[in-house]
């Protein structure tokens, strides 16, 4: 069981917060026009575009996470999205959930008042059943330094627990008032119809949003008729995320191979789809004066059944770039957006 739901010692660079929080504080920043659309059947406003953080603030300075989260707000992004995640730089001072202790410092440095963003967390079940819910998300919440969750998300829960106790359990949390909502984790639309089901029996809040990978290689799970019908009768937001297929996507590949995290993998099943799909982008985004990932994301924004979707930034032009793919999309013609269909579009079972 990792933390003891409190706050460990600052870890490298913890000081640097503290020193420039009152900056921070101070500093003024103008919210953008990103537009704010409701989190399915909850009602919670959120951004157009959600600013994720899977390996991302634990592994940079300070002071650029700072100006993540700046660029951010800048952009008018409300929706921030955390959880734990296991050490992969060898340096944090515990081995898991790092992560959300520097989101937590960033948060409070950032100048964001608690009731103007909405911040989501995840249950990964993974020490069940010594570990129960609302003891994993109160150590989450100790690490984060946060009294409460907006959005809980439950990835697929272990099969031999009784959705019904799932329900249950999750929802119980939202009564404690530990969490506004939830929502799940890319669970099949049969079982989300289950869960909705089970929570309209027991007059308890049902999933109000899906977290779901949904790109140009990677379509099927969002593009689903069954997933579109549980969502649509159920008033349940989509959250996609992946949408650069872990960057194969951005035109980096297409530019240098031997870049980036993929490199020498290219050719492996689980990047050849995406990598020639990225190909294929850059070279219409090169045709049309573009930027590659800008496209991959409009693609995404351009489906009616997304509500939100969910990038990663190490840099702040990142965000004001991918926030800039919503002018993107609104853009797209008719055969633009076919051309960009038809990209990927036979593999698009693919993860990327």
């Amino acid at each position: 069981m990792v933390g003891s739901g409190a706050l460990p010692a600052p870890g490298p660079g913890g000081r640097e917060v503290r020193d420039y929080g009152a900056m921070a504080i101070g500093s003024q920043h103008l919210p953008g026009d990103l537009p704010v659309v409701p989190l399915g059947s909850s009602g919670i406003p959120v951004s157009r575009l959600a600013l994720g953080s899977w390996r991302t603030y634990e592994r940079m300075s300070r002071e650029r996470g700072l100006a993540v989260m700046w660029a951010a707000r800048e952009a008018g992004i409300t929706f921030l999205d955390d959880a734990r995640y296991n050490d992969e730089t060898g340096e944090a001072p515990i081995p898991s959930g790092y992560s959300e202790v520097v989101f937590g410092e960033l948060l409070r440095a950032s100048g964001w008042q608690r009731d103007q963003v909405v911040v989501s967390n995840k249950l990964w079940w993974e020490f069940w059943p010594a570990q129960t819910p609302a003891q994993e998300l109160a150590e989450s919440l100790g690490r984060m330094g946060l009294e409460h969750i907006d959005l809980i998300y439950s990835e697929t829960p272990p099969a031999d627990v009784p959705l019904e106790d799932v329900v249950a359990m999750i929802t119980g949390l939202i009564g404690a008032g530990h969490a506004r909502a939830w929502g799940t984790l890319n669970w099949p639309p049969s079982l989300l119809a289950h869960a909705c089901s089970i929570a309209a029996g027991a007059g308890v809040p049902g999933p109000c949003a899906t977290q779901l990978p949904y790109s140009l290689v990677t379509r099927d799970v969002v593009e689903d008729p069954a997933m579109a019908a549980v969502t649509g009768a159920r008033d349940i937001a989509i959250v996609a995320s992946y949408a650069l297929a872990g960057g194969v996507l951005t035109g980096k590949y297409a530019r240098d191979p031997s870049g980036g995290r993929a490199a020498g993998q290219l050719d492996q099943a689980g990047y050849a789809a995406g990598a020639a799909a990225g190909r294929k982008l850059a070279a219409l985004a090169a045709e049309s004066g573009q930027d590659p990932a800008q496209l991959a994301m409009a693609f995404v924004l351009s489906n009616p059944l997304v509500t939100t979707l969910l990038f990663g930034a190490t840099r702040p032009e990142q965000v004001a770039a991918n926030v800039a793919a919503r002018a993107v999309a609104a853009s797209l013609t008719a055969d633009e957006l076919a051309r960009l269909r038809a990209i990927g579009s036979a593999d698009s079972s693919a993860q990327g």
